[in-house]
């Protein structure tokens, strides 16, 4: 699907982008005993993350050959995070109008019901591994860093 003459790409947040891990070690410690196996139930942990190295970078240099989105799931437990993920993409990328993110972030537990040409997930649930494009794993052995990702879709 091409729009704009460029292919959609959408890329997840969390493990993707955001370095998850980042955001567990910065818990409380009272909080990361009480969350033990739900991180991402703990309120305010999505504000607590950092960007994952090469991510920010990858994202604009791709966003100059593809129309780029964030496509990420939300805990629905955690109602915070719907608005902490908003909060994290306008502070990383910046809120005006010219910044690359700027309202491209979906959030849904339905990856699979968006339509584009490539995903980049670092797990296949939440319908990432129905979606209808290609996906791209990141961390896996093929793809393990943004600078794999960024040489393979360099040929694309």
């Amino acid at each position: 699907m091409v729009v704009n003459n460029m292919k959609i790409l959408y890329i997840d947040l969390d493990g993707v982008i955001v370095d998850f891990e980042s955001g567990v070690k910065r818990l409380s410690r009272e909080d990361r005993l009480k969350y033990i196996g739900r991180y991402d139930e703990a309120p305010g942990i999505f504000k607590l993350m950092k960007p994952i190295s090469g991510a920010i970078n990858a994202v604009k240099q791709l966003s100059n050959r593809f129309d780029v989105f964030v496509l990420s799931t939300a805990p629905w437990d955690n109602p915070d995070a719907w608005s902490d993920k908003v909060k994290w993409v306008k502070k990383n990328f910046g809120n005006d109008v010219g910044n690359v993110l700027y309202k491209k972030l979906i959030l849904t537990h339905h990856k699979d019901l968006c339509f584009g040409d490539i995903l980049i997930d670092d797990r296949t649930k939440n319908g990432a591994s129905e979606f209808r494009g290609e996906l791209i794993l990141f961390g896996s052995e093929r793809f393990p860093d943004w600078n794999a990702i960024l040489d393979y879709l360099d040929d694309q």
